[in-house]
């Protein structure tokens, strides 16, 4: 699955550094900084419209993939939550489309952006419920195709929008991406589909509304406070210093989340179903070791390459942005903390533990964020990266903290029931 993964991956990188150098020539350093905050009110409506029950569906249906009633259980409560989701947020990105185009871009000039975007809000809800379910089923073969064709199909309608309608092209092509992603999709995933989710046998129910809304407020945290946090650094970064600012943290920030997207399908194919099957501190340290040291190793060469060739992407995404080049060494520990610390993370989401995910998330943002407006006074933007690598450092600790005192407590549990 690794091998599968940094196959697509690398093909992914290739295409996406081509692809940011043609719109940093187009738009330019602003122009990139408004693509961000769009980015991330689109990751930002990813969980809203499900109403964050991706990771939930990934858990209940690696736990119940030959129980066909509690799957149907599972999906009726999942249909009438993505209803919910996306009544709320296609609504209100109607009613208040000029107030969110002031609030991420300075100017409500592209509130059209917004209502776009609200119209396409039933894709990126059907998308995500859609990929949780893959993700459960661990069909990583089936995932890497659909990944990898979604995104060349999306890049190939942002080139053309960027040649024929310049940044304004660029931002509805980003807005209607999940449509495009939908119908890839079906097109390689529909039979398998078909085989456990049985669309006549949903029902306006939810029996397992309960479990599903732990996930929820898990989501909120982890989903959507994190994008109004990006968007609120950049505002603060074009406030404080200028819109190129703004950007020059932008593409390190992209950059950052290209190379991360490797993890991020390896924890929902493989360590959330796995996670959820170990009850012992003993197999969870020998599996924990096993993804350290096939993920790890892997991550530190390729961090340590793009930090010897970062003088070399910079002149081939953003020539000119010779100040990117200092951040990247902030960036890059920081990121492989956080790497080291999400795999942690998932036995939170494998095991539902509501309490202690929610308590480590809310404790990253608010450090992220604090450290942030405190740095970036004497710091300029290395501050916010600053921020970022302290962020991880005491993430990490905090996480493995809780994660083995809930492996303490369920042993003396396990203990005093022998006992009697």
């Amino acid at each position: 699955m690794t091998s599968l993964n940094a196959a697509v991956i690398t093909i992914r990188l290739v295409i996406s550094a081509v692809v940011q150098r043609l719109l940093y020539d187009y738009v330019g350093p602003v122009g990139l900084y408004k693509i961000g905050q769009l980015r991330s009110l689109s990751q930002l409506l990813m969980s809203i419209a499900s109403l964050g029950t991706f990771s939930g569906i990934v858990k209940y249906v690696a736990e119940y993939k030959t129980d066909k009633e509690q799957l149907q259980k599972l999906f009726s409560t999942t249909f009438v939550f993505t209803i919910i989701g996306v009544l709320v947020s296609g609504i209100s990105l109607l009613i208040f489309s000029s107030e969110i185009s002031n609030y991420l871009f300075a100017t409500e000039d592209f509130s059209y952006i917004i209502k776009l975007t609200a119209i396409v809000i039933p894709f990126v809800a059907v998308q995500r419920v859609f990929n949780g379910v893959i993700n459960g089923l661990s069909e990583y073969k089936k995932f890497a195709k659909i990944d990898l064709f979604s995104y060349l199909f999306s890049i190939a309608l942002t080139i053309f929008f960027l040649f024929k309608y310049n940044l304004d092209g660029v931002l509805v092509a980003i807005a209607i991406t999940p449509v495009i992603q939908v119908l890839v999709l079906l097109f390689f995933f529909f039979r398998t589909l078909r085989e456990y989710l049985h669309f006549k046998d949903l029902r306006l129910k939810s029996p397992m509304a309960k479990s599903l809304l732990a996930f929820t407020l898990m989501s909120v945290v982890s989903s959507i406070l994190l994008p109004l946090v990006e968007i609120d650094i950049r505002s603060m970064l074009e406030e404080k210093m200028s819109g190129k600012d703004a950007g020059v943290w932008t593409n390190l920030t992209f950059i950052s989340k290209n190379y991360m997207v490797f993890s991020g399908s390896i924890f929902t194919l493989y360590v959330i179903p796995k996670f959820a099957g170990i009850y012992s501190s003993t197999t969870f340290k020998k599996e924990l070791f096993n993804i350290y040291k096939t993920i790890l190793p892997l991550f530190a060469v390729g961090m340590l390459v793009v930090f010897l060739c970062r003088n070399i992407i910079i002149e081939l995404l953003y020539p000119g942005l010779t100040e990117m080049a200092p951040l990247f060494k902030w960036q890059l520990l920081g990121d492989f903390i956080r790497l080291a610390s999400l795999v942690l993370l998932n036995q939170f989401l494998a095991k539902k533990l509501v309490r202690n995910f929610i308590f480590s998330e809310l404790f990253s943002l608010v450090v992220f964020y604090v450290l942030a407006q405190i740095l970036v006074t004497p710091f300029g933007v290395e501050g916010v990266v600053l921020a970022h690598l302290i962020r991880y450092i005491l993430y990490f600790f905090l996480v493995a903290f809780l994660v083995f005192r809930y492996f303490k407590k369920q042993k003396a549990m396990t203990n005093n029931e022998t006992s009697e």
